[in-house]
């Protein structure tokens, strides 16, 4: 009974995979799995690791397994051992090994499947819990098959929110529902785009815990991805009273405070990235927020610095193109819009741009290639039929070159007085 009384002692801490290992504790052997003989030795080494004495668990274990090496109750206790030490590919081999001697011993897949869990192994992990999802863990083991239940959902919802959702509902038949639960309950429903599902579950959360970070920072991403900034602005400010060093959800509030054009924004943006220098998603937000300031020096000095590290990151070449553009340096520009359409063919904005940098440095078939790739991922602007225009104007296709621009004309309906004036001119001209 003793490894009974362990799992149930230490139950309550374990929680999702990705926690420590020393939170999952030795389980007893599954009801159906072959009886194991009465053993001192072990017995010992088990009453050892109720006491994280891991030292003695090993004095134990080490020399009965060398007597016993097809034991698999104490493979999976040396296995166990060897995880809460941090040897992972020791415990690996052990939980394996335990396997291979019983392979209905349920902790022992149940384990070995949250190790490579923790390992980022998701493609040999979830073969391991979906085969302990199958036996049977014992009397006071369904927390256990729950467990190996929920790691199932964590994994399933990077790519199948249904089955995710199917998987935390059986380990919710199994034992009561945590606050994790309803986080992932959340993230679930925003990924099956069921979106007031998803505020209802931060919001009971919330409820229960108004200080938890994971509730605040996903509904406020929800309420910012709906556009509902003033409602998100003022949530985030509350949420930051009781958490006021909240990085994620001060770059949040920033993120809103720019999307309504609060000066209040670029204040924010720069104390954080003071108190968080070497976070990236900041530094790209501040580089943002300082070139719509105006202060394209500043904003090209963090994307430049963002390069050095990344220099194959297509949003940073973007970013550095646009303050090229700014600073009129269009043949610099052109270069970094024609590597970022390389970097990423189906990014609209990096054909936008080379076609603006192509037209500008006199390339007017570079810049028809770059607006028909763009063509294919967004609808015409008027900005976009003036450079089809000019282009075939350039390249003396007068027909093709009239027709683009009466298309400016009808879309740009007075907003581009100068433009507007040279197409009026051009056709006069083409069309006599």
């Amino acid at each position: 009974m003793l490894r009974i009384a362990i799992l149930v002692l230490l139950l309550a801490s374990v929680t999702a995979f990705g926690q420590n290992s020393k939170n999952l504790p030795p389980a007893a052997p599954a009801a159906t799995a072959a009886p194991q003989p009465s053993s001192g030795p072990v017995d010992d080494a088990e009453a050892a690791i109720a006491q994280s004495d891991w030292k003695a668990a090993e004095a134990k274990l080490n020399p009965w397994l060398a007597a016993h090496p097809d034991d698999s109750r104490a493979l999976f206790d040396a296995g166990y051992v060897a995880d809460a030490q941090n040897r992972l590919e020791d415990a690996v081999g052990l939980y394996r090994r335990a396997i291979g001697a019983d392979a209905k011993l349920f902790e022992a897949h149940l384990s070995l499947g949250l190790l490579l869990a923790r390992q980022n192994k998701l493609d040999q992990a979830r073969p391991e819990l979906a085969t302990a999802t199958t036996l049977d863990p014992g009397a006071d083991g369904p927390a256990m098959k729950a467990r190996a239940w929920r790691a199932l959902a964590r994994i399933d919802s990077n790519d199948d929110p249904t089955e995710a959702s199917d998987d935390l509902l059986k380990a919710l038949k199994l034992s009561p529902e945590t606050e994790a639960d309803t986080l992932l309950t959340a993230t679930l429903a925003e990924k099956a785009g069921k979106e007031d599902i998803a505020e209802r579950a931060y919001r009971r959360v919330l409820a229960q815990d108004a200080k938890s970070a994971p509730a605040s920072a996903g509904l406020a991403h929800l309420l910012i991805a709906r556009k509902q900034y003033p409602e998100a602005e003022t949530f985030i400010r509350s949420a930051l009273e009781q958490t006021p060093d909240d990085p994620a959800l001060t770059a949040q509030l920033a993120t809103v405070l720019a999307a309504q054009n609060k000066g209040e924004a670029l204040a924010v943006l720069q104390k954080l990235h003071t108190d968080h220098p070497a976070d990236v998603a900041i530094t790209k937000m501040l580089a943002a927020v300082l070139a719509e300031a105006g202060d394209t020096a500043g904003s090209d000095r963090l994307y430049l610095l963002l390069l050095k590290a990344t220099p194959d990151d297509a949003a940073l070449l973007l970013g550095h193109g646009q303050n090229l553009i700014r600073q009129l340096k269009n043949a610099e520009a052109f270069a970094i819009f024609d590597k970022a359409t390389q970097l990423a063919p189906s990014n609209a904005d990096a054909w936008s741009g080379l076609a603006f940098t192509a037209s500008k440095t006199n390339q007017p078939s570079v810049t028809l290639h770059a607006l028909t790739m763009r063509s294919k991922y967004l609808p015409e602007l008027p900005s976009t039929y003036f450079l089809w225009a000019t282009a075939y104007d350039t390249l003396h296709q007068k027909a093709a070159a009239a027709t683009y621009y009466h298309h400016f004309l009808d879309a740009s309906a007075g907003k581009f007085p100068d433009q507007e004036w040279q197409a009026r001119q051009r056709l006069k001209l083409l069309e006599k």
